[in-house]
């Protein structure tokens, strides 16, 4: 049996949860992804999470903690969801350009009794760039399945001058958080000072 459930289909969720050492078993959920009328983005993204973790706790039968995390990428309060097509991206990528935006990424963990979720707030400052950048960028691929149609840890970093915040939350999890969640559900994550001497 899977320590953990990842309701979730996103590659860089599974690399990032391998990277901190967690077993897991993948277990995509389908939801209605559609932001309420008056609905913030901080509450939409931590509603998200919460409701992929316990989706993913039920479809997997129930077996394990699920996980469930959701990103979204904020411009002057506006969430910035996944592009419909290439004028959709270009459209997105050339109102970040050279601007400073949010990427708000809500984690969950549920188990059936409880459901705890965190939500973090990065800062993401973009270069300047043109038209024909966006366009290029577009045909690589990479923005047609990404918040904000970009991504951090492909080509797009390209794009990126600054963060202040967390890194892993804008590639889609935020690993310090996400290792606390877990250790609350009893759940073990890889713990330097566990086997080594504490400064």
């Amino acid at each position: 049996m899977s320590d953990l459930i990842l309701a979730s289909a996103s590659p860089r969720r599974r690399e990032l949860l391998e990277q901190i050492g967690v077993p897991h078993r993948v277990v995509p959920v389908h939801l209605d992804e559609s932001v309420r009328p008056g609905e913030l983005p901080l509450d939409y993204v931590e509603r998200l999470a919460r409701e992929k973790a316990q989706a993913g706790f039920l479809t997997a039968g129930a077996v394990a903690p699920a996980l469930g995390s959701d990103t979204a990428v904020i411009l002057d309060g506006e969430i910035l969801g996944k592009p419909r097509d290439e004028e959709d991206a270009v459209r997105t990528l050339l109102r970040l350009s050279g601007r400073r935006h949010q990427v708000m990424t809500g984690v969950a963990v549920a188990d059936g009794e409880q459901c705890l979720a965190d939500v973090v707030i990065t800062e993401v400052s973009f270069v300047a760039f043109d038209e024909a950048t966006a366009r290029a960028y577009w045909a690589s691929g990479e923005p047609c399945d990404k918040a904000g149609s970009y991504g951090i840890q492909g080509l797009g970093g390209v794009l990126v001058e600054a963060i202040s915040g967390s890194y892993s939350a804008v590639v889609g999890l935020p690993l310090a958080q996400t290792a606390a969640l877990l250790q609350r559900f009893g759940i073990e994550v890889w713990q330097p000072l566990r086997h080594g001497h504490r400064a």
